[in-house]
């Protein structure tokens, strides 16, 4: 995106308007460098997500030295951050390796805010801990989007501050640094930078302010915190998407409806529209429309399409039930136990048929696109049975890979994601490119939706999930979490004992939860859910910024809603 740079840093300082002009590094969601960006583009209207850092500097007597930034700086101006926070840029040194590159920049910056010189600064032990990606926004037109590489270093330094990025340093031990992220005293006026806040949540609060053992922090993966208010406060996602589905939902429902009208016999009909008495938010009815919004033509055929997918994935869903003997589904009783195993046999296989026969009815769908239609449709239904069988046999062996789960639930939850992604850009008249690239948006999409799902049916309740919570646990099912946890070497005897059982005592079902969580096999699922969460959203970024664009990417986001 190009910007008119004298309408937008109009009224600004020059110097600060200068390094507007900088190259900033550009990452996708697992930190991997995919282009450049001047610092301007990163951070004007919506910004780009770019590599940033973070350092906390300590000096011997186990003071934090924090600054106030320079009322002259175009973003986040007067507000208190730690030492000194800025970007690698695209320059020898700092462009290559993640790691090296944003301790050179460090080097770089200290000297340059604070006035200490490298010939100090490379004599010092620079600890890497972590990465916070997050975004917030400053007003309407700035906004940062960054991947935060966390950075502990001590030393003992005379601080020479630039005015023009910082008004005000000072050394504080624990206690006061305590005292301004909780706004006592004289802290209650001043605001915090966000990014400085998330660095307390996430790491200094937890292990202490001090920098032996914060620098002795090892944490994996990337802490992604979402959109945060300047406070750090998380800002829940989905308010487009939630408008979206409002505007949808009534013409969607009434399709599905319609279409299952079809079956005359009063029991049959009643099995079929059972679970559609629950309620839902009909994601998968909805989701070919807003793709065909997104990257071509919507027409009408995008609801009777979309009809088809949700009125299949409920034949799935109807006979998944009966198979893993689960008597609860959206808050009602399952369609075997509403009326009979037969019956409910009998339903799903109608609304299979239902789901292809109004495909092939519709005046919105031209026959050279309903073959293709078709065949992706198809291809979900054997995805999913495939899929449910490796589900079903997992349950007798003792070993699964997580690559094989992964496989496993890319058909059997994603191959329904995916198809409504693809098969929304057909009907659009997208071209090849874009329908493969919201294919691959759908699938992780999906994979993200199932690994959430795995991790709110064993730390959810009854009511809200609709179905038996730890369910899972007690079935021993292979999901990620358990796969973890079973080869993850700790002791973990309240999971071992009630693992598989079929039935256990609920103190124990809540004491094995626990010990996934404190081994680490909860959060180890959540990670890959967050990887799965990028790389969808890189697939967004293949697409022409739209309204529609954006409610997809709310869509995406919404998907943390659940977990969090």
């Amino acid at each position: 995106m190009v910007h008119d740079h004298a309408l937008s840093l109009e009224d600004h300082d020059d110097s600060q308007s200068e390094m507007m002009e900088e190259m900033c590094l550009v990452v996708d969601g697992q930190d991997n460098l995919t282009g450049t960006l001047s610092k301007l583009d990163c951070h004007h209207l919506n910004g780009h997500r770019h590599r940033a850092f973070s350092v906390l500097l300590f000096d011997s007597k186990g003071r934090l030295l924090v600054q106030r930034r320079s009322s002259e700086k175009i973003t986040f101006p007067g507000v208190w951050g730690n030492t000194c926070c800025s970007h690698p840029l695209d320059i020898e040194g700092e462009n290559g390796d993640a790691m090296s590159g944003v301790v050179n920049a460090a080097k770089r910056k200290l000297e340059h805010e604070l006035g200490i010189p490298t010939s100090s600064t490379d004599n010092w032990d620079f600890h890497h801990i972590g990465i916070l990606e997050y975004a917030c926004r400053w007003n309407e037109n700035w906004v940062e989007r960054e991947m935060d590489h966390i950075l502990i270093v001590e030393g003992d330094a005379e601080i020479t501050p630039n005015e023009n990025e910082i008004s005000t340093v000072r050394w504080m031990g624990p206690a006061e640094v305590g005292k301004m992220m909780n706004g006592e005293s004289e802290w209650g006026e001043e605001t915090v930078a966000p990014w400085f806040r998330l660095i307390w949540q996430h790491f200094i609060e937890p292990n202490g302010c001090d920098a032996n053992t914060l620098a002795s922090l090892i944490c994996e993966g990337i802490v992604f915190c979402g959109e945060v208010d300047l406070d750090g406060r998380a800002i829940k996602p989905g308010q487009k998407f939630l408008d979206a589905l409002s505007v949808q939902k009534e013409r969607t429902e009434q399709e599905i409806m319609t279409s299952l009208s079809k079956m005359g016999q009063e029991r049959l009909h009643g099995a079929m529209t059972h679970l559609f008495k629950g309620g839902g938010k009909r994601l998968r009815a909805i989701l070919p429309r807003l793709v065909g919004e997104a990257v071509g033509d919507a027409n009408d055929g995008h609801y009777t399409l979309g009809a088809s997918i949700e009125i299949i994935h409920n034949f799935t869903l109807v006979h998944d039930d009966i198979m893993d003997q689960d008597p609860i589904r959206r808050g009602l009783d399952s369609v075997h136990v509403a009326y009979d195993v037969a019956t409910a046999i009998n339903a799903g296989d109608a609304m299979l048929a239902v789901g292809f026969e109004i495909l092939a009815e519709s005046k919105d769908i031209p026959p050279e696109i309903l073959k293709q239609l078709i065949i992706s449709i198809g291809e979900m239904v054997r995805g999913v049975a495939e899929g449910q069988q490796e589900d079903i046999e997992f349950e007798g062996r003792e070993h699964v890979t997580e690559e094989e789960y992964i496989a496993m639930i890319a058909g059997k939850t994603s191959a329904m994601f995916e198809t409504c992604a693809r098969t929304g850009a057909i009907l659009a008249n997208a071209s090849q490119d874009a329908i493969d690239n919201m294919a691959r948006w759908g699938l992780n999409l999906g994979l993200c939706f199932q690994l959430m799902d795995d991790l709110i049916e064993i730390t959810g309740d009854t009511v809200t999930l609709g179905k038996p919570a730890g369910s899972d646990i007690i079935q021993g099912k292979k999901t990620l979490i358990a796969i973890h946890a079973i080869g993850c070497g700790q002791d973990l005897p309240y999971f071992n004992k009630v693992y598989g059982t079929g039935n256990c005592d609920n103190d124990d079902l809540a004491r094995a939860v626990d010990e996934l969580r404190e081994s680490g096999s909860i959060n180890y699922a959540k990670q890959k859910a967050m990887e799965h969460h990028a790389l969808a959203h890189s697939c967004l970024d293949e697409l022409e910024e739209s309204e529609a664009v954006s409610v997809l990417r709310d869509l995406t986001d919404f998907q943390l809603i659940r977990i969090n």
